[in-house]
């Protein structure tokens, strides 16, 4: 069981569950007949689902008598389920590394951030280095790096306390140059690398330098 579900009673991560097998939703009747509970106990682990945003309404459909509301997961409620993402990724990279080497496997991680970031581009400006860190920092976190920009030694620094690549990062430390690579094109700065969790930080932490070439 996933860390995540760890969070539910039994019954809703039973109707979790359910709702996973379910591609067209399921009815508060087929989940009270998964669960053994009755409608009310169905409808209020619903409700708190719902609100929550793990689960969602879907269409009414027919079903030899009036139609009844279809309940689905959501995206993030399909996230909530372990998907062993790490293990197959390090399989792709030390596929990667036997074929091109390792500054083939930089340089592809390299032009990968620098495309993903500059699609990000838009949503990271500002009038100076202090109001891009900031801007940075929440585009960070928006994808899950637990990020925030924070004052340190007279400026605004970026830590990032959830490393989303942690286990790659372990074997693979260049995966750093992905992130870099995004920041820089994202923010259009140079940016500097002070501390690393996989390394032993107690976060990611970095600085903003000067404007990049170009930019």
């Amino acid at each position: 069981m996933s860390q995540a579900l760890r969070r539910f009673g039994p019954s809703a991560r039973k109707l979790l569950r359910t709702l996973l097998a379910s591609a067209q939703g399921a009815s508060v009747e087929t989940l009270c007949q998964a669960l053994g509970v009755t409608h009310n106990a169905v409808r209020q682990h619903l409700t708190a689902l719902i609100h929550a945003g793990w689960v969602e309404r879907g269409e009414a459909r027919q079903s030899s008598g009036r139609p009844q509301m279809r309940y689905l997961l959501t995206e993030a409620g399909r996230e909530l389920f372990p998907r062993n993402y790490a293990l197959i990724t390090t399989g792709i990279l030390d596929r990667l590394y036997a074929s091109a080497g390792p500054s083939g496997v930089q340089a592809m991680l390299t032009g990968l951030g620098r495309e993903l970031g500059s699609t990000s581009a838009r949503r990271v400006h500002g009038d100076d280095a202090d109001e891009t860190a900031r801007a940075l920092a929440a585009q960070l976190d928006a994808l899950g790096y637990e990020a925030q920009a924070v004052s340190r030694d007279g400026e605004t620094q970026i830590e990032a306390y959830n490393c989303v690549f942690h286990v790659l990062a372990r074997a693979h430390p260049e995966i750093c140059r992905f992130d870099l690579a995004f920041m820089e094109a994202a923010s259009g700065h140079k940016v500097q690398h002070l501390e690393c969790i996989v390394r032993g930080g107690g976060a990611c932490r970095f600085r903003l330098g000067g404007r990049s070439e170009g930019n």
